[in-house]
């Protein structure tokens, strides 16, 4: 038997016959149905735009209207800043190193311990020379006295003495004080390292020393007498 013979469509035709089957419904304007969609796109639309205006439209943080304005200029101080201190006009007094400045507004802590260290080494050198003449301009009388009995009883033995510092000595504030009027009394913490180099009938010695001491200083601070005086020695945990 022989075959079939097939007849070609055109492409068309075949398209037609392929997706012909299909076909598109189409809603009637104006119908029940189109008119419930708009309704539903205008009710999201409305829940959308409702949405933003909650988001964009709040108050968010602080705002610039909230933060109060701040002054461009500091307000004028009431003391001017170079005025020199003084006692409170209650009646309370002042201490310490307050207590000095009201009195001497120009005295200087630093400019103060520079000083006390020269004159803590211009002393002990002093002492070990048994130089009186230099030791009774730097001591008050009964530190004085003290320090010729010991020279005296070291001369008495034909001893010399001579010192040298390893290092500079430390110097720090331990107190200060103003008593009566214009009396100001500051003590000093020194730590100092020296050698000591001795020599007497059996011979020479050598001995490096390390001391701790607080000595005590006093100034009238109405004065021309920029010098201060050495009124009080003691021993100190080093």
């Amino acid at each position: 038997m022989a075959p079939m013979a097939m007849q070609r469509r055109p492409w068309r035709e075949r398209c037609i016959g392929l997706y012909g089957h299909l076909s598109v419904r189409r809603t009637p304007k104006g119908s029940p149905l189109q008119v419930l969609e708009l309704i539903i796109f205008a009710g999201l639309a409305a829940i959308v735009l409702y949405q933003l205006y909650a988001v964009l439209g709040r108050r968010v943080g602080r705002q610039p209207e909230d933060t109060p304005a701040v002054p461009t200029t500091a307000p004028a101080l009431d003391r001017a800043p170079d005025a020199p201190l003084t006692a409170p006009a209650d009646g309370v007094a002042l201490t310490g190193l307050a207590a000095v400045k009201a009195k001497d507004p120009s005295f200087d802590v630093g400019r103060f311990l520079t000083g006390a260290k020269s004159a803590y080494e211009m002393i002990v050198k002093a002492f070990a020379a048994g130089d009186r003449a230099q030791l009774r301009n730097l001591l008050a009388p009964p530190v004085m006295a003290g320090f010729d009995t010991a020279i005296a009883a070291r001369e008495a033995e034909s001893r010399t003495e001579s010192v040298e510092f390893l290092h500079a000595p430390r110097a720090d504030l331990e107190k200060a004080e103003v008593v009566g009027a214009d009396l100001a009394r500051l003590t000093v913490r020194f730590l100092a390292e020296f050698r000591s180099r001795t020599k007497g009938p059996e011979g020479e010695g050598v001995e490096d020393r390390r001391t701790a001491e607080l000595w005590t200083f006093e100034r009238r601070l109405k004065s021309r007498d920029p010098n201060w005086t050495l009124i009080h020695v003691d021993a100190a945990e080093a």
